[in-house]
């Protein structure tokens, strides 16, 4: 029999295994306490999605999704279709990504994000290298350095404020990184990072590294990372916030 693999458990998670193949999973899961955990996490973040996006079960597919599967010829129309029924504009798409094996490896990006955080979160007098007034100058200068347009996602109305940004080092050049605050001193940051590999789109995935919560994932050329020190679902209510500002 085949080994178990994590394209089945994401199945499992999402109860589309048949029976011989859901109890051997089963059995899996009782001697494997990490792949347990990474299941019940799955299932919680489609829980927690469902919750906020039940209301817009109905739209329909964008436009722009409809465009580029045409285009691409990814997968076939009906895997649009059941991600728009399942938590609408495409979020759905986000959360179960494509095909496991057309899946971009992403474990390094929400580690330096989550590093990136911790380091200049903390700052008092120097969280950020270019403020938020002069904010034309930053997007510009940081889009420069990536070679690609940026943009910064406005985030007033779920009590945050930018505060500025700042270039760091990546994995294999430059990286942004923008800077939220709330009243309370709370803050967000936005990672920015620039891929050479070809133009891609990966699930929207959560990972906690130590005491930083971060929502991560891929569009197209560029990999983006928002950390926090706040709890999932609140923090994954203001990463979809950002996702529909970059994806109008």
């Amino acid at each position: 029999m085949s080994a178990i693999t994590e394209t089945d458990l994401h199945a499992y998670a999402d109860g589309q295994l048949d029976e011989a193949r859901r109890l051997r999973v089963e059995a899996h899961l009782a001697d494997n306490a990490q792949a347990a955990k990474n299941v019940r996490i799955w299932r919680e973040q489609n829980a927690a999605l469902r919750t906020l996006y039940n209301p817009v079960l109905n739209e329909a597919v964008p436009q722009r999704l409809l465009a580029a599967q045409a285009q691409r010829q990814r997968w076939p129309y009906y895997a649009l279709a059941a991600g728009a029924m399942g938590l609408s504009f495409g979020l759905g798409w986000m959360v179960h990504g494509f095909q496991a094996g057309r899946l971009v490896e992403t474990a390094g990006l929400p580690h330096r994000a989550a590093v990136a955080y911790a380091v200049y979160a903390p700052e008092v007098r120097h969280p950020v290298e270019v403020g938020a007034e002069q904010q034309d100058h930053l997007v510009k200068w940081l889009s420069k350095r990536l070679g690609h347009e940026l943009k910064v996602p406005v985030l007033t109305q779920q009590g945050f404020d930018l505060v500025g940004g700042r270039l760091l080092p990546g994995g294999s050049g430059p990286v942004a990184q923008f800077m939220y605050q709330d009243s309370r001193g709370q803050r967000v940051t936005l990672y920015v990072s620039r891929r050479d590999a070809e133009p891609r789109d990966t699930a929207f995935r959560f990972s906690q590294e130590d005491k930083v919560a971060v929502f991560y994932w891929i569009d197209g050329k560029l990999g983006y990372a928002l950390s926090a020190e706040m709890d999932r679902a609140h923090l994954l209510a203001v990463a979809t916030v950002v996702y529909r500002q970059l994806n109008p």
